[in-house]
C-alpha cells in the first residue's frame, strides 16, 4: 500500500483539489494519504474534510513537522502557496511605476522573477528534507511558476520530479469552443515551456488535421486572442495557453490585450475567485454531501499517480520535466513541457521532435533566464537575479533597472532571506 505525502495540504487550493480526487479514487483504497501543514490551524481543517469524503478506505494521517510526514513517502505531492495575492499586486504594481508593462507580472519580467525567487527559496527546504528522509520518492510539483520551481529540484537535488499543469487542457477547450468541435473529438501534442507553448500537432480523433478549420474559425472570431493569433500568424503554430500567459514572455504584448485581461484587473478578478473557491471549501466542511459538485482542478496530479498505482497506462497532454531530447533543439537538461506518458514504472515524457526554429529560439532565450534566475535564488546572489531581470525582453531599454530591482528587492524582504539586503549600486 503506496503512501500519498501532501505538503503544505492546508494552503493551496490546488492540494485541496488533490485531496478530494484521492479521496474518491478506487486505485487509492488501502494506501495512506499523509497531510502536512505548518499552520494546525489549516491542518486540522483538511484532515476533517479528507475524512468526512474519504469513500475508498485511505488512511488519512496528519502532521505538521515535515520530517515525520515523509517518512516512507512513495509520493510527495508539492505546492507551495504564499501569502495570497498581495505580493504579486506589489510586484505588479511596482514594476509599472518603474515603466515595465507587464501583462500578469507573475511568470515573466521582473513580476515573475520575484515570484520565482520567493517560491524558490520554500521549495529547496522542502524538497532537502524529503531527499534525506524519502530519497526515493516521486515529487509532483505544481508549486508556481512550475518551470522554476521544478528546476530547482531537478538541478540541486538527486529526486525525481515532474511538474505538474492542466494550463493546455484549458486552451484547448477555448479553442474547441471556437471552432464548434467538443474537446472529446480533438487529438492534440503540445510542447515547448510551462505557459510558453505551441500545438505541434492539431486533429480530429479520425486523424485529419483540424488547424484549417482553427485557422478559419479564429480569424472570424472578432477579438478572440490577439496575442495568440499573431504569434500563429508569424510562428506558424497556434500557441497552448492563453494570450494573459505567453504575453508574460513577449515585449510589447500589453498593447495588444483587453485592459480586462491585464494588469490589476486581471489581479482582482483572480483574487475574487479564489475568495469564492474558499468560501465553496469551507461550505463543504459543513456539508461533504456536496463535494461531487466543487471540482477543484489538481493539475492531473492524482491521475498521474493512480496509474502508477494501478499499472494503467494513460497519457498526459503536459508534464514539466528535464529535456533528456523530448524537444532536441530546446537546451538539453532545461526543463520543458511536453506529454508524458503514465506507467507502474512513473512517468516517462513523450518526443514531440524539434520546435520551429524561430519559437525554438524564443524557448531557449527563456530557459537561460529561467537558469539565471533558479541559480540566484538557491545561491542567494543578488548579482545574478539582477542580470535574470536585464535579459527579459519585456525590460524596456528606458527602465532604471537598478532602482527597480532594489524598491522590489526591499518590498519582498521578509520572503527572501537568502539574500543580504544591501541595495544593488546604481552607478
Amino acid at each position: 500500500m503506496k503512501r500519498i505525502v501532501v505538503l503544505c495540504a492546508g494552503s493551496s487550493l490546488s492540494c485541496y483539489g488533490s485531496i478530494m480526487e484521492a479521496c474518491c479514487r478506487e486505485e487509492f483504497r488501502g494506501c495512506t494519504l499523509v497531510l502536512q501543514d505548518d499552520d494546525e490551524s489549516k491542518l486540522s481543517s483538511v484532515n476533517h474534510l479528507a475524512n468526512k469524503i474519504n469513500q475508498v478506505d485511505l488512511n488519512v494521517e496528519r502532521f505538521t513537522d515535515v520530517s515525520q510526514a515523509l517518512n516512507g513517502a512513495d509520493f510527495v505531492i508539492l505546492n507551495v502557496s504564499e501569502d495570497g495575492v498581495d505580493s504579486w499586486r506589489k510586484d505588479w504594481a511596482i514594476s509599472f511605476k518603474h515603466g515595465v508593462k507587464q501583462v500578469l507580472g507573475r511568470y515573466g519580467g521582473p513580476g515573475g522573477l520575484f515570484h520565482g525567487l520567493r517560491k524558490i527559496h520554500r521549495v529547496m527546504n522542502m524538497v532537502e528534507t524529503v531527499e534525506k528522509i524519502s530519497p526515493d520518492a516521486l515529487v509532483l510539483n505544481t508549486t508556481e511558476p512550475i518551470d522554476r520551481t521544478t528546476l530547482t529540484v531537478s538541478r540541486y537535488t538527486n529526486l525525481k520530479v515532474v511538474g505538474v499543469a492542466n494550463g493546455v487542457e484549458e486552451q484547448l477547450k477555448r479553442l474547441a469552443s471556437v471552432i464548434g468541435s467538443p474537446v472529446s473529438l480533438l487529438s492534440v501534442k503540445s510542447g515547448g515551456l510551462n505557459n510558453f507553448s505551441w500545438f505541434k500537432e492539431l486533429r480530429f480523433i479520425d486523424g485529419s488535421d483540424a488547424y484549417p478549420l482553427l485557422s478559419e474559425s479564429v480569424a472570424s472570431a472578432r477579438g478572440f486572442q490577439p496575442i495568440c493569433r499573431a504569434m500563429y500568424d508569424r510562428f506558424g503554430l497556434y500557441p497552448s495557453t492563453d494570450d494573459a500567459h505567453i504575453g508574460e514572455y513577449l515585449a510589447h504584448a500589453w498593447d495588444l490585450i483587453h485592459p480586462s485581461e491585464r494588469g490589476l484587473a486581471f489581479i482582482e478578478r483572480f483574487e475574487e475567485g479564489e475568495k469564492a473557491k474558499w468560501r465553496k471549501i469551507r461550505d463543504l466542511m459543513e456539508d461533504p454531501e456536496t463535494s461531487q459538485s466543487l471540482r477543484l482542478p489538481d493539475g492531473n496530479v492524482i491521475s498521474m499517480v493512480a496509474g502508477i498505482i494501478s499499472g494503467v497506462e494513460s497519457t498526459a497532454m503536459q508534464v514539466n520535466m528535464p529535456n533528456s531530447g523530448q524537444i532536441p533543439n530546446l537546451i538539453r537538461d532545461a526543463v520543458v513541457e511536453s506529454p508524458a506518458r503514465t506507467t507502474k514504472h512513473g512517468v516517462e515524457p513523450v518526443s514531440i521532435e524539434d520546435l520551429p526554429a524561430g519559437l525554438a529560439a524564443l524557448c531557449n532565450i527563456q530557459i537561460l533566464i529561467q537558469s539565471l534566475a533558479v541559480e540566484a535564488g538557491v545561491r542567494g546572489e543578488k548579482g545574478i537575479a539582477m542580470q535574470a531581470m536585464l535579459a527579459d525582453p519585456v525590460l524596456d531599454e528606458n527602465v532604471t533597472a537598478e532602482k527597480l530591482f532594489n524598491e522590489l528587492m526591499e518590498a519582498n524582504r521578509d520572503m527572501l532571506p537568502q539574500f543580504k539586503m544591501d541595495p544593488v549600486d546604481p552607478s
